[in-house]
């Protein structure tokens, strides 16, 4: 598979001098303490070639429950590794081979991203009681020393939503108690179908999320922010009775949920 070789490929690094490592990561001022420790780098390189999210799926594993909350004070001891998968990102995406990689590739390495950085912006925040709280959260560029230029804003608008993916709602997450629940694996190529729709049939079928009947539903605001991704190929209830269990009227009467922007902890 083109995105294993790649980071087989990446993860030869660990041979080269420290101080080539440290030249490609000088400007990651902020955390001397982490990502810049290359030694500690290397170990991980060395030890063992990994799948290309095999460090995200970990983290997610060790501190995600299985309904999405996520543990940021367990996930703060371990920033230092989630650094090290987000400086693996910018290592992938790089190399020209990027732009040769399949659409579910690309997907799932965006998804991954998204979710990898917002975790990384709470935890630089961390405690706080809500995204919001963060000044400009999803403009800020934090990410650049490590050549990922890309904000989150510009991630969602730019990329993921121009691959013609409604279902990436329901995965990317903004650390919220009303975004879709944030799931406690990565994202892959191979998996990816699966994953989004069942992304999809969880959104759906949480009640606090939202509220459906045959002629009546209570939607979450995400079906009204981004209401074109969804009516691409019909009608906004054509695409919910793909994925909903109960089969919904075309004249079903629409409100939308208020959003908690509470951290989803």
């Amino acid at each position: 598979m083109k995105i294993l070789t790649i980071v087989c490929f990446l993860f030869g690094l660990s041979s080269v001098s420290n101080s080539q490592n440290t030249d490609a990561i000088k400007n990651f001022e902020s955390y001397k303490d982490s990502i810049l420790n290359t030694n500690d780098f290397n170990q991980i390189l060395k030890k063992r070639f990994l799948e290309p999210h095999e460090l995200w799926d970990e983290l997610l594993q060790k501190h995600v429950s299985n309904d999405g909350h996520v543990n940021y004070k367990s996930f703060k001891s371990e920033h230092k590794k989630l650094l090290d998968y987000i400086y693996v990102l910018s290592l992938m995406h790089k190399y020209k081979v990027f732009e040769s990689l399949s659409k579910e590739e690309k997907l799932a390495f965006w998804i991954n991203a998204y979710n990898a950085l917002t975790i990384d912006l709470i935890l630089r925040n961390y405690p706080v009681n809500s995204i919001k709280d963060i000044k400009n959260p999803w403009q800020q560029r934090l990410w650049k020393a490590v050549d990922i230029n890309y904000n989150l804003d510009e991630i969602e608008h730019q990329i993921l939503r121009k691959m013609n993916e409604p279902r990436i709602h329901f995965a990317i997450v903004c650390a919220s108690v009303s975004c879709p629940k944030l799931l406690n694996e990565a994202y892959t190529a191979e998996n990816l179908e699966n994953q989004l729709t069942r992304a999809a049939k969880d959104f759906l079928t949480d009640p606090s999320k939202n509220s459906i009947s045959t002629n009546n539903l209570e939607l979450s605001k995400l079906f009204k922010w981004f209401g074109p991704d969804f009516t691409k190929h019909g009608s906004l209830i054509d695409f919910l009775n793909v994925y909903s269990d109960i089969q919904i009227l075309e004249d079903a009467k629409v409100t939308f949920k208020d959003y908690n922007w509470n951290l989803n902890d």
